[in-house]
């Protein structure tokens, strides 16, 4: 089996994971999972700083708390577009919760079926692109399909009592705010951490390399 990555087709062209897809490499593996823990202790802190605000920018209009919730993408996210294998972003966000989970949360169990749930939607986003591209637009698209499994099962955890139109308030809000925090950071996070040479061994990396070589 072939370890090296996938040629870009051209300039611009998102360098693809080395065939097959399903084909994990050992540095995959490792990746993904200091990528996971990496997140999941940001989660945890972020656990612990989200109540005070949100209850600030939600008086009045409950709904707004999702503008908060885009943070929690973020491992889907940068997994899907660091590995770019079926999986990874999957993989990556349960990590995430799982790491986030060990020093306690206040959603308990709750917090591995988000985890799951916002790695599935970030999954169908690379699926639905075949995993051919890992521009801007496929990180956005990952952050934003984040959002509809994981609010509609908050909607019978958390807010059963909110009207549809609050709930449906809620959702448009969480996908903006996962299009933004998760999706154009995760992006940014992306970039920055294969400029940093830190992904030289993956897709991103050699991104990075091909645009210097031209």
């Amino acid at each position: 089996m072939s370890t090296k990555l996938a040629p870009a087709a051209s300039r611009g062209t998102s360098v693809r994971a080395s065939r097959p897809l399903m084909g994990w490499r050992t540095v995959d593996l490792l990746t993904v999972a200091f990528l996971g823990a990496a997140f999941g202790i940001a989660y945890w802190g972020w656990d612990i700083g989200y109540q005070g605000p949100t209850t600030a920018i939600s008086q009045g209009f409950p709904p707004l708390a999702g503008l908060l919730v885009g943070p929690w993408f973020i491992a889907g996210v940068v997994g899907g577009l660091v590995i770019r294998r079926p999986g990874a972003a999957l993989l990556c966000e349960v990590i995430a919760a799982l790491v986030s989970m060990l020093p306690g949360t206040q959603w308990g169990f709750g917090t591995l079926l988000a985890g799951i749930f916002q790695g599935v939607g970030a999954e169908i986003a690379f699926a639905i692109l075949g995993y051919g591209f890992f521009g801007l637009g496929a990180a956005v698209l990952a952050g934003v399909l984040s959002a509809p499994i994981e609010i509609v099962y908050e909607w019978f955890a958390y807010y059963a009592d909110w009207s549809l139109g609050w709930k449906l308030a809620y959702l448009a809000i969480t996908m903006v705010s996962g299009a933004v925090l998760a999706g154009g950071l995760g992006w940014l996070l992306t970039r920055a951490l294969a400029r940093a040479g830190a992904l030289n061994a993956l897709p991103p990396g050699q991104e990075v390399r091909e645009r210097h070589s031209v």
